[in-house]
């Protein structure tokens, strides 16, 4: 495998350098630097593994070529900055395994979920199972090409969970407690996302719920409290928490809006996947609750499922993007309330604040 600069797009603010921003810069190069490393060591600890044979590293570079693919790095980006505005030292490597580890867990969640969304597009390039499918047949192999692709991909995450795992073996027994419930609320959270989808169930308290929990806590809340807690600030759990559980849905409900009405050349994966997979995510919850046509539809889906098409239609009839668009100005208002009172300083509530923005808005 060759090494890749990584494209990352890190959510740090725009302007001039302060003393916070070139600490914060700093923690993330030195995480690209973890996460290559790290990769690389597992890669030469396979590469030999079988004499005569190479294929010991397929699960490794299946991790490695998504992580050098990009991305925006929230995961670390939060974490680091918990820990750094609570007081943490920016030359502790303990923050840096703790980032490098929230991405590779992140490229563990993304693996499998392409699998439960048979999405072909991940970062602009094919999927892990799209990729070793079509290996399967164009080998000529004996079975299925869509088992053994998703064979390899379902391996290649739990081996990004464990890789992220080594990670935090130097963590206090809190940051611990942190780490098992971050990622126990991202598997039920997922759970819970494709069971609604598979019975069609319109609830918006569920809806909201899934949000938060299988991508709000474990993108922005529980990395702040993560790196807040490694920096042995534990007072700073309530105002993350109250940062983190709003930005979360908002980050969740841009999300929604991305799959409905955005672009694949700008999301670099495939839009519209919610509604294929009959995701009941919040917007479509909205739209059933407030249009007729809307709950009819996906009443008569049944096995067949929806008609798709007639759906993205309704939904860009319906109003419902206004509405999300104003609660997520509203989740925002109330991610930043939450900093008002935080015993943290200025320049960092600042960089929250701008991060709240860019993450809520975002186009991607």
């Amino acid at each position: 495998m060759t090494t890749q600069t990584t494209q990352t797009t890190h959510t740090a603010p725009a302007g001039g350098p302060t003393p916070a921003r070139e600490a914060l810069d700093r923690v993330l190069e030195r995480v690209e630097d973890r996460l290559r490393g790290h990769l690389d060591r597992e890669r030469d600890l396979w590469a030999t593994a079988v004499t005569g044979h190479t294929s010991a590293v397929i699960p490794v570079d299946a991790i490695a070529d998504l992580v050098h693919a990009g991305g925006k790095r929230l995961r670390p980006n939060f974490c680091a900055s918990g820990f750094l505005c609570a007081g943490g030292d920016p030359d502790d490597p303990v923050i840096v395994d703790a980032a490098a580890a929230l991405e590779l867990l992140h490229v563990f969640a993304l693996i499998h979920d392409d699998v439960l969304d048979d999405s072909p597009l991940r970062r602009g390039k094919p999927t892990v199972h799209e990729r070793y499918a079509a290996e399967h047949r164009a080998m000529g192999w004996r079975g299925e090409p869509r088992r053994f692709g998703e064979g390899v991909a379902i391996l290649a995450g739990d081996l990004a969970y464990v890789l992220a795992d080594t990670l935090t073996a130097d963590f206090p027994a809190p940051a611990r407690e942190i780490w098992g419930e971050l990622r126990a609320e991202m598997i039920i959270g997922q759970f819970l996302d494709i069971r609604s989808a598979a019975a069609a169930t319109a609830d918006m308290r569920l809806a909201r719920w899934i949000a938060v929990c299988k991508s709000g806590h474990y993108t922005i809340h529980r990395p702040l409290t993560l790196g807040a807690g490694l920096a042995g600030r534990p007072d700073l759990a309530p105002a993350f928490e109250g940062y983190g559980v709003a930005l979360g849905e908002a980050f969740q409900l841009r999300d929604d809006l991305i799959d409905a009405f955005g672009a694949s050349e700008t999301s670099g994966k495939p839009v519209g996947l919610d509604v294929d997979q009959h995701k009941m995510t919040p917007l479509l919850t909205v739209a059933v609750e407030r249009d007729a046509r809307v709950r009819a539809l996906v009443d008569e889906g049944g096995d067949e499922g929806w008609d798709t098409a007639r759906l993205r239609e309704l939904l860009a009839e319906t109003g419902v993007r206004a509405e999300i668009e104003a609660h997520i100005d509203g989740l925002v208002e109330r991610a930043c309330a939450a900093l008002a009172g935080a015993p943290i300083e200025e320049p960092w509530r600042r960089i929250l604040t701008d991060m709240a923005h860019r993450v809520a808005h975002r186009e991607s």
